[in-house]
C-alpha cells in the first residue's frame, strides 16, 4: 500500500515523465516490439539506477552529486536515488537511438509520411550506436541545466554539485558519463532486440503502421521542446537560447539528411530489398517505379 501511494506521489509530482514514458511505450512497442520495449524499461532502468548510485557515492561516471530529498516520503525512490530520474534515461535513450536511426536509413515518403527502410545492420550498428549516444548527450545539454534550478519551477531542488560546473553549474565530466551510459543503454538495446531476434521472437503489432518509425524521433523533439519552453518560463533566457543555438545544429542536419534523402528520384542500391528481407511482414507505402526498379 505504501509502495502504490509513492507510485501515485510520484505520478502527480512528475506527470510529465510519465506522459513521455506512455510515449516511449507507444512507440518502441510500435517500432521495435512489445517484449523489447519491457525488456528494456526494466534493464535500461536498473542501468542507469545503477549508474547514478555509483555516482552519488563515488563520481563514476558524471562526476560528485547529490540528490535533496525533499520529496522522500512523497514520491517513489530507491536507496537515495528518485525512481522517476533514472526512469528518464529508458525513454531518452530510445528517443535517440530511433532518431539515430532515421538518420543513417534510406526513406521514402508517401502520402506526407516517411517510412524508414531501416535494416537490422542499421539498427544494430556501431555507428548508429555511437550517433544515439552523442544525440542521447545532447538532449542531457538542454534538460540539465533547467533541472539544476529546479526550485524555480515545479520540477523542485531535488540534486546539486559540490562545486559549480562551467557550463551553467553543470561540469564537463557529467555530458562524459551522459555519453558513456548513453553507449551501454543504446548497446543494450541493441543487444536485447538480437537476442530476441535470434530466438525468433517477433512483434507484429505496429507493422501496418509507417509513422510507428517517427514516434520515437517525435519523442526526442517533445523533450528538447519541454526543456526549453520551461527554461523560457523561469526567464533563464542565456541557457535557453545556448541550449537552442547548440541542439540547433544536429536537428539541422537530421532535417538536411531526410531532405536530401527525399529529394533523390531513386533509392539506394538494394535499399527496399534488404529492407524487406529483414521485415517481410511489414506493409511498405507504394513507391516510385525508379525507385523500386533501382533496388
Amino acid at each position: 500500500m505504501e509502495l502504490f501511494s509513492l507510485i501515485l506521489g510520484t505520478i502527480i509530482l512528475r506527470p510529465y515523465v510519465f506522459v513521455f514514458l506512455l510515449v516511449y511505450f507507444w512507440g518502441c512497442s510500435m517500432h521495435l516490439g512489445v517484449r523489447r520495449a519491457i525488456l528494456f524499461c526494466v534493464i535500461g532502468y536498473f542501468i542507469a539506477w545503477l549508474s547514478e548510485y555509483s555516482s552519488i557515492h563515488s563520481g563514476f561516471p558524471y562526476g560528485h552529486y547529490y540528490y535533496i530529498e525533499q520529496t522522500k516520503g512523497k514520491e517513489l525512490w530507491v536507496l537515495g536515488v528518485p525512481w522517476m530520474d533514472s526512469i528518464s534515461y529508458v525513454f531518452l535513450a530510445y528517443a535517440s537511438h530511433s532518431t539515430a536511426i532515421l538518420a543513417v536509413s534510406p526513406l521514402i515518403r508517401s502520402g506526407g509520411m516517411l517510412y524508414v527502410l531501416e535494416t537490422r545492420k542499421l539498427r544494430g550498428c556501431f555507428h548508429t550506436r555511437l550517433l544515439g549516444a552523442v544525440l542521447f548527450v545532447y538532449l542531457d545539454i538542454i534538460i540539465d541545466p533547467v533541472a539544476l534550478r529546479g526550485d524555480q519551477w515545479f520540477l523542485g531542488q531535488i540534486y546539486g554539485y559540490p562545486a559549480r560546473g562551467v557550463y551553467f553549474g553543470i561540469p564537463i565530466s557529467n555530458f562524459i558519463g551522459w555519453f558513456v551510459v548513453g553507449f551501454i543503454l543504446i548497446y543494450v538495446l541493441q543487444k536485447i532486440d538480437g537476442l530476441l531476434r535470434a530466438e525468433n521472437v517477433r512483434d507484429r503489432f505496429g507493422y501496418r503502421f509507417p509513422w510507428r518509425f517517427l514516434i520515437g524521433p517525435a519523442l526526442y523533439l517533445g523533450v528538447v521542446t519541454f526543456n526549453s519552453s520551461v527554461t523560457f518560463f523561469i526567464r533563464e533566457y542565456n541557457i535557453a537560447w545556448s541550449g537552442i543555438f547548440i541542439i540547433l545544429l544536429p536537428l539541422f542536419l537530421l532535417y538536411s539528411s531526410i531532405r536530401a534523402k527525399l529529394s533523390s528520384e531513386t533509392l539506394p542500391s538494394g535499399a527496399l530489398e534488404n529492407h524487406l528481407k529483414d521485415f517481410p511482414e511489414r506493409m511498405v507505402p507504394n513507391t516510385r517505379k525508379s525507385e523500386l526498379s533501382n533496388s
